[in-house]
């Protein structure tokens, strides 16, 4: 004869037998991530730097002006960089005509427009000072210098040295190949080192940065003396290293 089985106690038995199974496919979910998770994985990176000759000049040329007016301070600087912009840009058109170096060029460009409140001790505002900004960048060094030089009113606020698009690039396909092969020679000595046959490359980043030395100009005030505003700036290149780093994880075998 079989009993009934009352409905509390077939609920308790199934919640029971349920829990048990939850249990059993935990520990499966949880062995078979163990199981998943990479083995003799070896994280390395390699590095290889390129010197490069720059190759590009950057000469930020400044205005600045102050007065109780600011409007007629805002004029005062616009006029000074209409002319200033005249002037440089005849000398990146004649680098353009028939007979000129395509790589040997200037781009002229506007910076920076401020105008700013001057406060007194009470806090009123008793003065408006302003800066413009001029920015000859390019590779034909002789005219860039010339041109600062040339433009009256504007004095030397900042002078940089770079390379252009076409030899960083080329510099870092150089660093590049060398990165990789040192990458891999690393990967080949270790994988022997640690007693295994082979690997396999699992991930790879390549990253690349460049850096120089950069250009301390000595600061030349605003005078009034011709022979001065049109003096060429001295310059003198360095290098940039383009350095890149090639890092990631190989499956040892």
């Amino acid at each position: 004869m079989t009993l009934p089985v009352k409905p509390l106690v077939a609920a308790t038995l199934m919640a029971t037998l349920g829990l048990a199974g939850a249990q059993e496919l935990t520990a499966a979910t949880a062995a078979a991530t163990v199981s998943a998770q990479p083995h003799n994985v070896l994280q390395l990176s390699a590095s290889a730097s390129v010197d490069a000759l720059q190759d590009t000049l950057r000469v930020s040329l400044m205005a600045t002006r102050d007065g109780e007016d600011p409007a007629a301070v805002q004029e005062q600087l616009k006029r000074l960089l209409d002319a200033a912009l005249v002037k440089a840009k005849a000398k990146a058109a004649a680098l353009t005509e028939p007979g000129a170096s395509p790589t040997e060029k200037m781009e002229v460009r506007t910076g920076r427009f401020s105008l700013s409140p001057r406060y007194d001790r009470g806090g009123k505002i008793n003065n408006w000072q302003g800066s413009a900004e001029l920015i000859l960048e390019g590779t034909d060094f002789a005219a860039i210098t010339q041109a600062s030089g040339d433009v009256r009113d504007l004095v030397v606020n900042d002078v940089a040295f770079t390379l252009s698009r076409q030899k960083r690039a080329a510099s870092e396909v150089q660093a590049q190949s060398l990165a990789i092969r040192q990458f891999r020679t690393k990967a080949a000595a270790l994988t022997r080192e640690l007693g295994f046959a082979d690997y396999s490359l699992r991930d790879v980043s390549v990253s690349a940065n460049e850096s120089g030395v950069p250009v301390t100009p000595m600061m030349v005030r605003q005078m009034g003396s011709a022979s001065v505003a049109s003096a060429p700036l001295p310059v003198e290149a360095g290098k940039s290293t383009v350095t890149v780093t090639v890092s990631g994880s190989v499956q040892l075998k």
